[in-house]
């Protein structure tokens, strides 16, 4: 296998393996999952419910733009026909959809991480101030080396280590 090859499998492997990717993987086999439930109650509920107004087939409501003429079978042969039912339908589905994927997955999981950061933060508290910096631990180094050879000037830093 040529390098050219070998690298572009190596850069699609690690593609692959991000956490983004297989979260997407995830979402929409979930979100798969959730189509089949969210039909249901819209078939189920929300369908009896308009029924109660007109058809339980929301694809049963629609307009005609100009005169419509229908033919035996029921098609439309003239005019603009217009199913603002179907779109009704899909609109109800993505809704509760939406609300399903949200109250039952996303505000949980914006809950746990609230409380893990919080957690985090807690801890980082507990354990006191960070530990000092190479370059800091130098610098009182070089002040305790002054400070020991002692004089009126001890105090003060010497310009050339200044920066």
């Amino acid at each position: 296998m040529s390098e050219e090859k070998k690298g572009v499998l190596d850069g699609f492997r690690q593609f692959l393996m991000r956490g983004n990717v297989i979260e997407l993987a995830v979402a929409v086999v979930i979100g798969a999952a959730f189509t089949n439930i969210v039909n249901s109650v819209v078939k189920g509920v929300i369908n009896p419910v308009v029924g109660a107004f007109g058809t339980q087939n929301l694809d049963h409501y629609t307009y005609c733009l100009g005169t419509c003429a229908k033919n035996a079978s029921g098609e439309v042969t003239d005019g603009i026909h217009i199913l603002w039912g179907s779109v009704l339908s899909a609109s109800l589905t993505f809704l509760i959809t939406a609300a399903v994927v949200y109250f039952l997955m996303i505000l949980p999981m914006n809950r746990y991480k609230e409380r893990q950061v919080a957690r985090a933060a807690k801890s980082a508290k507990e354990a006191g101030p960070p530990p000092a910096t190479e370059l800091e631990l130098l610098a009182e180094i070089r002040d305790a080396l002054l400070a020991q050879r002692g004089g009126p000037d001890s105090e003060r830093v010497p310009s050339q280590h200044r920066k």
